[in-house]
């Protein structure tokens, strides 16, 4: 067996896109190579707070039966006639691996499960490529190769896969508007749903599977059943599809976010990272100008007085996550959370949050038993009185509140949703869920 992992092909404003130079390999191989088959193409979504990433920070892997001399040979030249290199931010790179796809070098598994949930340096890939004797192409800087080894190694590291199918313009087509009809789209999303996810945002009018930048794609379907995903992408509606092909993926399955004992105290998160973290919140969300929602929260374990010295971490909802807004500016403080998102610049950008226990009262100044009208401050730390009846009371009261909010999970809509991050109504909560179509 052979596996090929390439990266870094595609740019911003230039276009291509890394999963198309895969297929193009595929094809080559499979046309090229006596007897060759490709068992799967692999499409990795590495971790989404790096900051050269393009929009989704994909990496891509072709597991194939053939000789690896020449797969290697046929991928460099895809990469060295696709890759959009006069982009000086694309910096291409191509791993190739004698090796089954799934019995990697535990070190490579290991450098894969890193790269979803870390930042790493180039020259861990590169000290890895060259201890097993891998194959190895780049152009410019190479970063590519980073991504490119993480795709070699992800088979064996993540054990919940996902699909995408994944539909393409003819190439003169490219940089044109896409011809898709909106409402064929909306009925395929609906007819797929829930096996296929994020295929459109209902509230938001949007068809998420058709993306906006100059790039070969015309739409890509995501879900947990293959037949399903090419099902729906078969009912849409739109200009001329010139080839297209199912991706295993590791997207909706939220591999980047960190929950394990290490990563747990609000003190201890580190930037270009993700986090599931349980927390009280401490502050009451504000609105800040362009309509970003923030709040600060602190561990379990720590008042939200702000009396003591414990760490709090601002969260913020942006606006483009827009109606998931709403649900965080219903928190109220004291209101126990569980909290997922990237951590950038100290502050954890929401994608889902997940509420444990409300506050449910809140405290009032007291009521006359007598007259039924308020009571007034009878001096400082004297309790309350009602001047007509001479009664008093010692404190303020306790009084129920209504809140807009129930136990269980939150998540941002489709429109604002990363590739990675995994929908709720894929399941496997610990807490009753409220999906966002």
């Amino acid at each position: 067996m052979t596996v090929v992992g390439i990266d870094d092909t595609d740019s911003r404003e230039r276009g291509m896109c890394t999963t198309y130079v895969a297929r193009r390999v595929a094809q080559r191989l499979r046309g090229e190579i006596e007897g060759a088959t490709v068992e799967r193409l692999l499409l990795v979504r590495l971790n989404p707070a790096v900051e050269y990433k393009t929009r989704g920070n994909a990496s891509l892997a072709i597991h194939a039966d053939c000789d690896p001399d020449r797969a290697f040979e046929i991928a460099r030249e895809c990469l060295e006639s696709l890759a959009e290199t006069a982009d000086e931010r694309t910096h291409p790179g191509l791993v190739v691996a004698d090796s089954d796809s799934g019995a990697v070098p535990d070190d490579v598994v290991g450098f894969a499960r890193r790269a979803v949930q870390e930042e790493l340096p180039l020259a861990d890939a590169t000290a890895r490529c060259d201890r097993h004797g891998f194959r190895t192409w780049h152009a410019g800087n190479g970063r590519g190769r980073i991504g490119a080894l993480a795709a070699v190694g992800a088979w064996t590291a993540f054990d919940e896969w996902t699909y995408e199918y994944i539909s393409y313009r003819e190439p003169e087509r490219w940089g044109t508007p896409r011809e898709v009809d909106d409402e064929s789209v909306f009925a395929a999303a609906d007819w797929g749903y829930p096996e296929a996810w994020d295929t459109v945002d209902r509230e938001e009018g949007e068809t998420v599977c058709v993306p906006h930048t100059p790039g070969p794609i015309l739409h890509g379907i995501r879900g947990d059943d293959p037949e399903t995903v090419r099902a729906v992408a078969g009912r849409i509606d739109a200009e001329p599809v010139a080839e297209s092909q199912l991706f295993v993926t590791n997207q909706g399955t939220d591999a980047h976010v960190r929950a394990g004992e290490d990563d747990r105290s609000v003190a201890d998160v580190r930037d270009s990272r993700a986090y599931r973290l349980e927390a009280h919140v401490a502050s009451e969300p504000e609105t800040r100008r362009g309509g970003h929602v923030f709040f600060e929260v602190v561990d379990p374990n720590a008042t939200v007085t702000g009396s003591d010295d414990a760490a709090r971490l601002e969260c913020a909802a942006f606006e483009p996550t827009k109606r998931f807004r709403d649900r965080v500016r219903a928190l109220r403080i004291g209101d126990r959370i569980t909290v997922c998102g990237e951590v950038a610049d100290g502050t954890l950008k929401l994608e889902k949050f997940a509420v444990r226990n409300l506050v449910e009262t809140e405290l009032a100044t007291p009521i006359c038993p007598d007259c039924e009208r308020t009571m007034e401050s009878a001096g400082r730390n004297q309790g309350y009185r009602c001047r007509d009846c001479e009664t008093t009371a010692a404190t303020k009261r306790e009084v129920p509140i209504d809140r807009d909010l129930e136990e269980g999970w939150y998540e941002v809509p489709p429109c604002a949703r990363r590739h990675v991050a995994k929908p709720l109504v894929r399941g496997g909560f610990d807490a009753p869920t409220h999906p966002e179509r």
